[in-house]
C-alpha cells in the first residue's frame, strides 16, 4: 500500500528528448542558393569543430535548394563535390534541384525555370547577360546542354530524397503528415507546404527541413525549419545535433558585406 502511494505520487520522469545516435555530430545546412560565401563560411567553421574533436563521427547533411537565386550557383554545386571528397556529406534533392533538371527536357520548363531564380544560375554556368537578354528561349535551350556538363546534371541528378538519423528524419520540405515515413512521395518531399506546416500533432520523427523561408530557427517540436533566407537575408543556417543536444551555427553578412560566423543555442 505505502509503495502504491509512492508511486502514485512520484513525478513522472520527463519525457526523452529527441536524439542522434551516440558518437556522432549532424550538421543539417539550409537552403544555400548560390550563396557560395556564406557555404564557405560555414564548412569553415564546421571544419574547426572537426578538428577539434576527431574522435567523433561527423555527418553532413545538406538540404538542398543548392542553386537558383543567389550569384554563385555552379561554384556552390563544386564545393560540396570536393567537399564531399573529403567529409561525409549527402545532399538531399530541393525543388530548385528538379527546375533545373527539367529545364533540360523542354524549352517550357526552362521558362519556369528562368522565373524562379533559373537566370542566376545560367549566369553562374557561363551564359552572359546579353545572351540570356537576346536569345530567345529555344536558343538558349539548344545551348543549355553545352554550358551545364553532362557530369553536372547526373551528380545532381543522383542526390536523395530522405536521410534518416536516430529520432530525426531529414527532408528539403517536408512530408505529408498523413503517411507513414516509408510511402512517402516525392513530390511532396520536395514541394510540400500547408498541409505540412500547418499539422500541430506528433510524427513518426522529428523533421528538419528547409524550403519554406523563416526568420529564424523554427523549432515547432515536431519539425525544425531551418531555410533562413540566405540569398536575401544574408544568413545561412545549420542546426548541430549531438546525442539529445542542438544548437545553432549561423554565417551571416554584416552591413559592408563581410561574412562572420556565429555560434550559439539559439538564432536571431
Amino acid at each position: 500500500m505505502l509503495q502504491r502511494l509512492r508511486d502514485f505520487f512520484t513525478p513522472a520522469p520527463p519525457p526523452k528528448l529527441p536524439a542522434v545516435p551516440d558518437g556522432r555530430r549532424y550538421y543539417a545546412i539550409g537552403d544555400i542558393h548560390g550563396r557560395l560565401d556564406l557555404f564557405e563560411a560555414v564548412i569553415g567553421a564546421i571544419e574547426g569543430e572537426i578538428a577539434a574533436a576527431p574522435a567523433i563521427d561527423h555527418r553532413i547533411i545538406l538540404l538542398g535548394d543548392l542553386v537558383d537565386r543567389g550569384p554563385d550557383s555552379a561554384g556552390v554545386v563544386e564545393r560540396t563535390r570536393q567537399w564531399q571528397q573529403t567529409r561525409n556529406v549527402r545532399v538531399l534533392a530541393g525543388n530548385h534541384e528538379e527546375m533545373f533538371l527539367s529545364a533540360f527536357e523542354k524549352p517550357e520548363n526552362l521558362r519556369h525555370f528562368l522565373k524562379h531564380g533559373g537566370h542566376e544560375t545560367l549566369l553562374s554556368y557561363g551564359f552572359s547577360s546579353q545572351q540570356l537578354g537576346t536569345l530567345d528561349l529555344e536558343e538558349i535551350f539548344a545551348r543549355l546542354p553545352q554550358v551545364v556538363s553532362q557530369s553536372t546534371r547526373d551528380y545532381i541528378a543522383g542526390f536523395e530524397t530522405m536521410i534518416r538519423a536516430g529520432d530525426y528524419v531529414f527532408v528539403h520540405a517536408g512530408i505529408d503528415p498523413s503517411r507513414p515515413l516509408g510511402e512517402q512521395k516525392r513530390s511532396d518531399l520536395l514541394w510540400i507546404r500547408e498541409r505540412f506546416l500547418s499539422h500541430e500533432g506528433p510524427l513518426e520523427k522529428v523533421v528538419v527541413h528547409g524550403h519554406t523561408i523563416f526568420g529564424h530557427v523554427m523549432d515547432c517540436g515536431n519539425r525544425i525549419g531551418i531555410d533562413t533566407g540566405a540569398f536575401r537575408s544574408g544568413v545561412l543556417t545549420a542546426l548541430v545535433l549531438e546525442g539529445d543536444q542542438r544548437r545553432i551555427l549561423q554565417a551571416r553578412t554584416d552591413d559592408g558585406g563581410m561574412v562572420e560566423v556565429f555560434h550559439g543555442d539559439r538564432a536571431r
